[in-house]
């Protein structure tokens, strides 16, 4: 039976790292707000966020559905796929390990997301631009590198060398610090490409993955959806400061 995957339509988002998952292990999955028929499309992902019978009903997406079983957050999800999907250590405790890396990329997306969105959620950016813009700048100069230093060094200081972030081969967080590259050069391309260099072995990283041959043929099929200015990573060149 396939994974289901429930995001928004039209926007890589969190469900982004979820689908580089299961794309890279050549998951048989159904990316369910795409399709159109019955149970599928946007409208069967509020049917199961408003059941009034489900007994574990998902706050928000992306949640995945394996048969019967409902499983939401990103992390939460990875953890659960990582194992199956061969995207895990055997050893269990490098698999919690892995997840607290995932866990510190859910922190790093969600200040990613208060760059444009710093006060109300509610509230479209443009009824927020100077916040956003004091926001984006202390992003820029102080958590960008706090985050990105602090992946460098752990990647640097894996015992089983540098290729990748735990152990010596690819896991789900491999795949989602690919992502966090990405999102981040879209959104701040001036910030990046000031700062990139002193991340080389990220950026080793990012490029490795993004030559992995499951990998490469999603990023060039029409499943990959562009960056837009409707999901986590937008690029509003008035927050591009560079520094």
């Amino acid at each position: 039976m396939a994974y289901e995957l429930y995001y928004w339509d039209g926007i890589q988002g969190r469900g982004e790292f979820v689908r580089l998952a299961l794309e890279e292990a050549g998951a048989d999955y159904i990316d369910i707000t795409r399709q159109s028929g019955r149970g599928r499309g946007t409208g069967a992902m509020i049917d199961i966020m408003e059941s009034e019978s489900e007994p574990h009903i998902p706050f928000a997406p992306p949640f995945l559905k394996d048969g019967d079983l409902i499983i939401p957050h990103v992390a939460n999800i990875l953890f659960y796929l990582g194992p199956k999907l061969g995207l895990a250590p055997e050893d269990e405790g490098l698999r919690h390990v892995v997840n607290g890396l995932q866990l510190t990329v859910t922190d790093i997306v969600a200040e990613v997301h208060d760059t444009h969105h710093p006060i109300d959620m509610s509230l479209y950016y443009e009824d927020q631009k100077l916040e956003a813009k004091a926001r984006a700048a202390a992003f820029i100069r102080d958590r960008i590198p706090k985050f990105l230093g602090y992946f460098e060094r752990v990647l640097r200081q894996n015992p089983k060398g540098a290729n990748h972030m735990v152990g010596d081969a690819l896991t789900y967080v491999d795949l989602s610090l690919f992502q966090v590259i990405e999102g981040l050069t879209y959104a701040f391309p001036k910030a990046m490409a000031s700062r990139k260099a002193e991340y080389p072995g990220l950026v080793a990283l990012h490029d490795a993955v993004a030559k992995r041959p499951n990998i490469a043929r999603y990023l060039a099929s029409p499943r990959r959806l562009a960056f837009n200015e409707e999901g986590i990573f937008r690029h509003y060149p008035e927050l591009d400061g560079a520094s």
